[in-house]
């Protein structure tokens, strides 16, 4: 995309994190208002889909002071603790909101299901919560369309996470508003049946963050289209004459290269060296790579410390 933010070479480029605190201020002032007023007309209204839907608007309210806090810690420069930067810190964030959606839906699965088992505790609901809740969808979904503009933009994957997130929201308010005019029309259970797909949305939403996080924590390797583009910009760079051993993990958003390079034996050290050089520079110039470690192998002779 000719608009995304260019990652330098030594990390992340600092507009990256200007648009990631924008939009989640944006995003934190829009959950306190649907907070509030999700759950206190919820409460009146009588509609425990509606009040589920507020708690949700609660959990993506501390979820943006959650990436808040990672976005200002993951600019930190590398340190003698941190020799590579403080990027997970991201990761770590995306992790959170991943345990986060999780609780939040498994509540809303046990608070429906006691409902359901019980039906003369369900009441019906008021026109009200209609409104509330189709407000809610309209603004949720605003939101996941502006939040998930500004993550691509900038490729950020915790913006994405947080983004989707908002995304879930909006899918959840549609339930919920069903639910609603169901109960309206005469179907009373219809809004912890609405509460209840709410709780499985969210918690597999959770899931699917939490996973994704715990495989880049876990130095988990990245796509294999994108292992492919390392390996043909490596394999091109002249000098080169061959590429193996290429290992690749996440530190939040960029990628650390490890690989092994055939280069001709004959050559000097320092043609070597630039060779090699030439090769890292190039992946970092094409691609989110934070660093590429090297190894030089002399053309046509087996490495002994990996063979096969």
């Amino acid at each position: 995309m000719n608009d995304q933010i260019e990652v330098s070479a030594g990390g992340e480029s600092p507009e990256k994190h200007a648009a990631a605190r924008r939009s989640t201020l944006v995003s934190v002032v829009v959950n306190i208002g649907l907070t509030v007023a999700q759950i206190v007309a919820g409460i009146l209204s009588h509609s425990q889909g509606l009040i589920a839907d507020g708690i949700h608007s609660l959990s993506d309210l501390v979820a943006d002071f959650v990436v808040l806090f990672a976005n200002h810690h993951s600019q930190k420069e590398a340190d003698a603790d941190h020799h590579y930067g403080h990027h997970r810190y991201e990761t770590a964030a995306s992790l959170v909101l991943g345990v986060l959606l999780l609780a939040v839906g498994v509540g809303m699965l046990w608070s429906a299901v006691n409902k359901l088992h019980d039906p003369h505790l369900i009441v019906k609901v008021k026109v009200a919560a209609l409104w509330v809740a189709l407000a809610a969808l309209l603004a949720k979904e605003l939101l996941f369309r502006y939040m998930l503009a500004v993550a691509e933009r900038v490729r950020s994957s915790m913006l994405v996470a947080n983004a989707w997130h908002a995304r879930s929201d909006a899918a959840s308010s549609l339930v919920v508003a069903v639910g609603i005019g169901g109960s309206l029309l005469g179907l009373p259970i219809l809004d912890p049946i609405a509460a209840l797909v709410v709780g499985v949305m969210v918690s597999r939403m959770g899931w699917t963050f939490g996973w994704s996080a715990l495989h880049d924590l876990m130095d988990g390797a990245v796509d294999e289209s994108q292992v492919e583009q390392i390996r043909e910009i490596l394999q091109t760079t002249p000098g080169v004459k061959g590429v193996h051993d290429l290992k690749t993990r996440k530190m939040g958003d960029l990628i650390i290269v490890d690989v092994h390079l055939e280069i001709d034996g004959a050559i000097t050290v320092s043609e070597g060296h630039e060779i090699t050089v030439a090769a890292r520079n190039r992946v970092k110039k094409d691609l989110p790579v934070l660093d590429v470690l090297v190894h030089a192998d002399p053309y046509g002779e087996p490495d002994e410390d990996f063979v096969g």
